[in-house]
C-alpha cells in the first residue's frame, strides 16, 4: 500500500516594492486632503487678501498676509489622518509596518518637494509683479530672510518636510499609546521648552542666541536645522510605529 503526501505550497508574497507602491496609491485616495483642499484654500485666501489690498490701495512695502500657512496646516492634517486611519487599514491588507512607513515617508518627501516648488514659483511671480500689483506678499515668506533663490526653495522644502514629520511622529505616538501617550508627550515637550526658556533667561543667553541666528549662514537655520529636526522626527516615528498595535 502506498501513501501519497501532498506538499504544502507557500503562497507567494508580493515584492516589497509592489506593496510600497500599493500604499502610495492608498494615500492618493485621499487626494482632496492631499492636493485639492490646500490648493482651494490657498486660492480663496489669495483672492480675499488681493481684494483687501486692492481696496485699501497699499502703496508702501509689501505686507505679509500669512495665508500661505494654511498649506502647512493641511500637510499636518493629512499625515495625522494617514497615521490614525490609513495605517490600521493598511495592516489589514497585509502591509508591514516598515512598508507603510517607507511609503508614507516617500510621500512626504515628494509632496514637500512639489509644494515647495509651487510656492517658490508663485513667490517669483509675486516679486516680479510687485506683490501682484497691490504690494501684497503671500508666498515669498523666505524672501524676508535671504535673497538667494536656492536657499528660499530649500527652506520651503525643509519646513514642509518638518511639518510632515511632526505629524507622522504625533500619529505614531497616538497609535502606540493613544490619548494618554499623546498628552504625556505634549506635556513633556512643553515642559522641556518651558524649562529651557527659564534656564536661558536665568543665564542671560538670549542675546547670544539671537546673535548666533544673525551671524550664522542663512542656510543653517532655514534649511539644515529644519531638516535635522525632520530626520529626528522620522526616526522617532519609525521607532514608535514599529511597536504600535492598532
Amino acid at each position: 500500500m502506498t501513501t501519497t503526501t501532498t506538499q504544502s505550497r507557500a503562497v507567494p508574497k508580493a515584492p516589497t516594492q509592489s506593496r510600497i507602491g500599493s500604499v502610495l496609491r492608498l494615500h492618493t485616495v485621499a487626494w482632496p486632503l492631499l492636493i485639492a483642499w490646500p490648493v482651494g484654500i490657498l486660492l480663496v485666501s489669495f483672492l480675499i487678501s488681493f481684494t483687501i489690498y486692492a481696496i485699501v490701495g497699499n502703496e508702501q512695502d509689501e505686507g505679509f498676509t500669512g495665508s500661505v500657512f494654511s498649506a502647512y496646516g493641511f500637510v499636518l492634517a493629512f499625515y495625522l489622518q494617514s497615521m490614525a486611519q490609513t495605517f490600521p487599514f493598511a495592516l489589514g491588507l497585509s502591509v508591514t509596518r516598515r512598508e507603510f512607513f517607507t511609503a508614507t515617508a516617500v510621500m512626504a518627501v515628494a509632496q514637500s518637494a512639489v509644494f515647495a516648488t509651487v510656492l517658490f514659483l508663485l513667490s517669483i511671480v509675486e516679486s516680479a509683479t510687485n506683490g501682484w500689483g497691490v504690494h501684497m506678499r503671500m508666498f515669498g515668506i523666505a524672501r524676508y530672510f535671504t535673497d538667494n533663490a536656492a536657499e528660499q526653495l530649500l527652506a520651503l522644502f525643509a519646513t514642509l518636510l518638518l511639518t510632515s514629520s511632526v505629524a507622522m511622529l504625533t500619529g505614531a505616538i497616538y497609535q502606540r499609546w493613544r490619548t494618554s501617550g499623546l498628552l504625556t508627550a505634549l506635556t513633556v515637550l512643553f515642559g522641556t521648552l518651558g524649562l529651557s526658556a527659564i534656564v536661558i533667561t536665568w543665564a542671560r543667553w538670549w542675546p547670544a542666541i539671537g546673535s548666533w541666528f544673525v551671524d550664522v549662514p542663512r542656510v543653517v537655520p532655514m534649511t539644515l536645522l529644519p531638516l535635522t529636526l525632520a530626520i529626528g522626527c522620522l526616526a522617532g516615528a519609525w521607532a514608535t510605529l514599529r511597536r504600535a498595535t492598532p
